[in-house]
C-alpha cells in the first residue's frame, strides 16, 4: 500500500540514508602485524622450550660420563677378645676404589641421543612460532569481523529508527494509507537489529578477551587498555602460491614442502633419536667391566717387628647368557618404539597433507563467492534497495518492500565482509600448514 509522507520527512529519511552509507571513522592501534609480535614476545611456552632444550642437553652430558668411583674404607679381622689391631697378622686397616665402565659405547650413545633429543626443541618453538601467527590471526579477524558488523547495523540503525518515525507520523496523519502492521513491521526490524547488534557485541567481546590473553602471556594479571584495530583488512597472500595449481595442490611439491614442517622435522628427530635407542639395547648384550683396587695396612707386631701391607687388585664384569627375557625384550621394545613414530611421520603427514587439500578447496570457493558478491550481488542488492526507496519516498511503494530491500542489502554487506575474513583466515590456516624450518628466521 503506497503511503502519502510530508517533503520534510521524506527528505529527513532520504539524509539518513546517506548517513548511514557513510563509513565510521576509528583510530587503527594495533594492526595484525603488531598482534603478532606482542603475543610471540609474551608467549611463555617459548621460553619454556628454551628451558627444556638446555636440560635435555645438559642431561646428555651427564649421561655421557662414567659413574663416579667408590671408595670404601674398613677395618679388616680385628680380634673379638680383646678388639687388638696389632695381635694378629691378619688385622689390617683397608681402603679400597672401584670403578664401573658402560657397556660398550653405551655411555657415547645415550650422550648422543639426548643430545640429538635436545635438536627437537628449536623444531617446536618454530611450530610455536607459526601457531601463534595462524591463531593470532584468527582472534584478530574474529574481533575485526565482529566490529565491522556493528558498524554495518549501527549504520543502518539511523535509517531504520527514520522509517519507524516516518511511519508512526504517516499512520497519525489523517490523509496517509500507512497500515498498522507498517508500523509494527518496522519497530520489529529495530528490535531486532538491536538484537543482532547484542550478539555482534558478545562475539566482539569475546574474540578480543582470548586476543588479548595471548598479548599478556604470562601477565595474565596485568590491565590491558581497550583495543581498536584498523578499519580496512591486513593483505595476506599464500605463502607457496606456486604450490596451488588452478586452487588445487600439486602433490609432489605438497610433499615436499610438508617435509620441511617443524613438526614433521620434529618426528625426524624422535625417529634419530629412536635409532640411538635401538643402538643402546644392542650394547646390552656387551659385558659391563669394573675395575677396584685396595691397600691394606697392618700394625707392627707386639715385638715390635714390622709386617707387610697389603695391595689388591681387582677385576669384575657381568656375562649375559640369559637374554631372552631382558636384552633381546629390550632390544624388541626399542625397534618398535622406532617403527612407531616412524607411523607417527606418516600419519602426520597424511593429516597435514589432507589440511592442505580442505583448506585450498574452502579458499577456492571463498574466492568465488568473492567475485559473485562484488561483481554482482553487492550492487543488486545496493540499487534495489535505492529502488525500493525511491518509490516509497515518490508515493509508488511499498513500505514493507524498502524493508526487505534494506534488511537484503544490510544482510548482503555483513556477508561479504564474513566472506573476506573467511579467505584470509584460511590463508593464516594454509600459510601455517606450509611453514618451513629455517634456522635464525622462524626460531625465535
Amino acid at each position: 500500500m503506497s503511503l502519502l509522507i510530508p517533503a520534510t520527512v521524506r527528505c529527513a529519511l532520504l539524509g539518513a540514508v546517506i548517513m548511514a552509507t557513510s563509513s565510521v571513522q576509528a583510530f587503527a592501534s594495533l594492526p595484525l602485524q603488531q598482534a603478532i609480535e606482542q603475543a610471540i614476545a609474551q608467549d611463555p611456552v617459548l621460553q619454556k622450550r628454551h628451558h627444556q632444550q638446555q636440560a635435555t642437553y645438559a642431561q646428555g652430558l651427564a649421561a655421557g660420563t662414567l659413574p663416579d668411583p667408590k671408595v670404601s674404607l674398613s677395618m679388616m679381622n680385628l680380634p673379638v677378645d680383646g678388639w687388638q689391631h696389632d695381635r694378629e697378622a691378619m688385622t689390617q686397616l683397608k681402603v679400597g676404589v672401584s670403578q664401573q665402565f658402560g657397556r660398550g659405547d653405551e655411555l657415547a650413545l645415550k650422550r648422543e641421543q639426548l643430545q640429538i633429543a635436545s635438536e627437537e626443541y628449536p623444531l617446536l618453538r618454530a611450530d610455536r612460532v607459526a601457531q601463534i601467527r595462524a591463531q593470532v590471526t584468527q582472534l584478530w579477524l574474529d574481533t575485526y569481523l565482529a566490529e565491522r558488523t556493528i558498524a554495518l547495523i549501527e549504520q543502518d540503525k539511523a535509517l531504520f529508527e527514520q522509517l519507524v518515525d516516518v511511519s508512526k507520523a504517516s499512520y497519525a496523519n489523517v490523509v496517509g494509507r500507512t497500515r498498522q502492521q507498517d508500523v509494527i513491521r518496522a519497530q520489529l526490524e529495530l528490535v531486532q537489529l538491536d538484537d543482532r547488534l547484542s550478539v555482534e557485541y558478545q562475539k566482539r567481546e569475546s574474540a578480543r578477551a582470548q586476543l588479548l590473553a595471548w598479548l599478556r602471556g604470562a601477565q595474565a594479571h596485568t590491565a590491558w587498555p581497550d583495543i581498536n584495530l584498523p578499519e580496512t583488512l591486513p593483505q595476506l597472500k599464500v605463502a607457496v602460491p606456486a604450490i596451488l595449481v588452478q586452487g588445487k595442490p600439486d602433490a609432489e611439491r605438497l610433499l615436499a614442502r610438508l617435509t620441511s614442517h617443524p613438526v614433521v622435522l620434529a618426528q625426524d628427530v624422535r625417529i634419530e633419536a629412536a635409532g640411538k635407542g635401538v643402538a643402546i639395547a644392542r650394547q646390552q648384550y656387551k659385558p659391563q667391566w669394573g675395575v677396584n683396587a685396595s691397600y691394606g695396612y697392618r700394625s707392627d707386631m707386639p715385638d715390635g717387628s714390622s709386617r707387610a701391607d697389603f695391595f689388591s687388585l681387582g677385576v669384575t664384569l657381568d656375562v649375559p647368557l640369559f637374554t631372552d627375557n631382558r636384552q633381546d625384550q629390550w632390544l624388541s621394545s626399542a625397534q618398535s618404539n622406532r617403527e612407531a613414530i616412524k607411523t607417527d611421520k606418516l600419519l602426520l603427514l597424511r593429516e597435514l597433507s589432507g589440511q592442505v587439500e580442505k583448506e585450498a578447496s574452502q579458499l577456492r570457493r571463498l574466492s568465488e563467492r568473492q567475485t559473485l558478491y562484488r561483481e554482482q550481488l553487492l550492487q543488486q542488492t545496493h540499487e534495489q534497495a535505492e529502488a525500493a526507496l525511491t518509490a516509497y519516498t515518490n508515493d509508488n511503494g511499498d513500505f514493507a518492500e524498502v524493508v526487505r530491500a534494506r534488511i537484503a542489502e544490510l544482510n548482503a554487506r555483513v556477508a561479504a565482509k564474513q566472506i573476506d575474513v573467511d579467505a584470509l583466515k584460511t590463508v593464516a590456516r594454509l600459510n601455517y600448514y606450509l611453514t618451513t624450518y629455517q634456522p635464525g628466521v622462524n626460531d625465535e
